[in-house]
């Protein structure tokens, strides 16, 4: 199927090489009101980046600034932030966004929608992007333009936008169900949230269990996995997709 041919939600158009006007700072009108009243997902990758910028442990961030719901995959919980009293952002300071360089995805990619195309009918995914308006923002009356690549680029959406694709994927395992039987909060449920939420509590058990010394693993992937936030998110990502389906992502080491 050609992208002519593509069929996208009423009213969504991908921008493909268009410009876009659209500019947020604090001489616009609307500014820190999408900071309220607003109902937040956050993934994985959001909470390595926000807990690192504060110091603090994955525990210690999702008991303060997380709720459990049940979002769109009913066979595994999502994480929204918890808004403050006022129902504003924990991280709403008087002069903005007070972790901004950590800010979630959604705020990153804002204004703009991803949309992914996993058909793979060219041996590879195939993205698009649109541009989405909310009536209170007047950002997008600002005279600034992007492209596309301008916008991913300056936001450091590439990065990002890497991380989604993984969670992605095993957000479409999980709907699958892969703890039947075992019900809601099982073993294999928590060890599953353990990896995608609580990585620090997950580099605990990968220690305890010496976990890495169990595959054959490159030295420079070790290390990595050892040191780097991501690169042990990927790897229980990795190991999960081998524990609950069975798939070859880990090649374990032959016991003597």
């Amino acid at each position: 199927m050609s992208k002519q041919e593509k069929i996208f939600p009423e009213g969504m158009v991908p921008l493909a090489k268009s410009k876009f006007s659209f500019s947020c700072h604090p001489g616009v009108s609307c500014f820190m009101t999408c900071c309220r009243n607003v109902d937040m997902f956050l993934y994985p990758h959001d909470i390595i980046a926000l807990k690192n910028c504060l110091g603090i442990r994955s525990e210690e961030f999702l008991e303060k600034y997380v709720r459990v719901v049940q979002g769109a995959n009913p066979f595994f919980p999502s994480l929204m932030m918890k808004m403050t009293d006022v129902r504003s952002c924990p991280f709403l300071g008087p002069a903005g966004c007070t972790v901004y360089e950590h800010r979630p995805f959604s705020c990153r990619m804002y204004p703009l929608e991803r949309g992914v195309d996993r058909t793979l009918e060219k041996g590879r995914a195939e993205e698009f992007f649109f541009l989405t308006k909310h009536e209170y923002c007047k950002g997008h009356d600002e005279e600034q333009e992007w492209t596309v690549k301008e916008w991913l680029r300056n936001q450091q959406l590439l990065f990002h936008n890497a991380m989604a694709d993984q969670w992605a994927e095993m957000d479409t395992l999980f709907a699958k169900n892969p703890w039947a039987g075992e019900g809601a909060a099982g073993p294999r449920q928590k060890l599953a949230f353990l990896v995608c939420y609580n990585l620090d509590g997950f580099r605990d058990y990968v220690r305890q269990h010496n976990l890495l010394g169990q595959f054959k693993l490159p030295a420079a992937r070790v290390r990595a996995v050892e040191t780097d936030d991501e690169a042990l998110l990927t790897f229980g990502f990795d190991w999960l997709k081998m524990v609950l389906a069975g798939m070859p992502t880990l090649q374990a080491k032959k016991k003597n």
